[in-house]
């Protein structure tokens, strides 16, 4: 009896042991640096547009006394439309750039940003969307009250940035839309398939929850932006590549039906994740452009 208690023993510290090591492993961020994340960009489009812009960077103090910070790309002939755009997990402001010219052409004035944990911010743990989400809602109460004369404001993320979007959606910011692209629903399935890959049961899972619980205030089953839809007012366009290996656009379309008759899903075909506006970029300047002048003649 005792040698059965011992092994028992053995194996609930393994077991501890082991999901607290996952927990870690999943909480930390491998910060990318700016000049990191430049060369990234540099060697796969043009971004001699940047450089050449005025650029004002400013800083802004999320709920919990957390500093982000951010960027403004002013378009002067946009005026009073704003964009604030989301990067995906250990990218950074730069990599929002992609999106960052389709918008100014769009006559939008551009906010780019650090999320948590990330580029230029403090180290902190990433939350997958529950404390981002909140970080978002204070930068749109900050940029209404920066920018005073807003008459359109919008959000756009991708991958992790696009969870984000969705998630801070729980808060009513107000903003007049959101475009979420290769998001995800709710990043337990995303973390199980990274044990499957490890060769490890889902179920760890659970117990790696609870140490996230005890460590950031929230468990990975919290980390859910499909939640953030109900009652949603917001307009959000959704779009994943159909080809996405990393979080299956299943996701997306999860997330446009929560959405009800305010959500709108396209997918490009043959693009892998976070690759859309790279594999059919006409295609999706068309799906956003059309999305933000539905939005406007509904606004009146």
């Amino acid at each position: 009896m005792r040698v059965v208690l011992i092994v028992a023993l053995i194996l609930l510290a393994l077991i501890g042991a082991m999901g607290y090591l996952l927990s870690d492993r999943a909480l930390r961020i491998k910060q990318q640096s700016l000049e990191d994340a430049r060369k990234w960009q540099e060697a796969h489009y043009d971004i001699t547009w940047y450089d050449a812009m005025e650029k004002r960077d400013y800083e802004v103090k999320s709920f919990d006394g957390y500093v982000l910070h951010a960027q403004l790309l002013p378009d002067p002939a946009a005026g009073d439309r704003y964009i604030i755009l989301s990067h995906g997990y250990t990218d950074n402001r730069l990599g929002s750039l992609k999106y960052a010219r389709m918008y100014l052409e769009l006559g939008f004035n551009v906010i780019i940003y650090d999320l948590r944990g990330h580029g230029l911010n403090a180290p902190a743990y990433c939350t997958y969307s529950a404390r981002e989400a909140r970080d978002l809602d204070t930068l749109v109460r900050d940029t209404r009250a920066r920018y005073g004369g807003i008459r359109l404001l919008g959000l756009h993320g991708e991958s992790l940035g696009a969870a984000t979007t969705v998630a801070a959606l729980k808060y009513r910011p107000q903003v007049d839309f959101a475009v979420a692209d290769c998001g995800f629903s709710e990043i337990g399935s995303i973390l199980r398939a990274g044990l499957r890959g490890m060769h490890l049961p889902g179920w760890l899972l659970n117990v790696a929850g609870v140490f996230s619980k005890m460590r950031c205030g929230y468990a990975f089953s919290e980390m859910r932006p499909i939640d953030s839809l109900a009652g949603n007012e917001v307009p959000v366009l959704f779009i994943h590549g159909d080809a996405d290996g990393f979080i299956p656009y299943s996701h997306s379309a999860d997330m446009c039906r929560a959405a009800g008759d305010k959500g709108e899903l396209r997918l490009i075909p043959g693009a892998k994740h976070a690759a859309s506006i790279f594999t059919d970029p006409d295609a999706y300047r068309k799906y956003v452009g059309d999305f933000i002048e539905k939005v406007e003649k509904n606004k009146g």
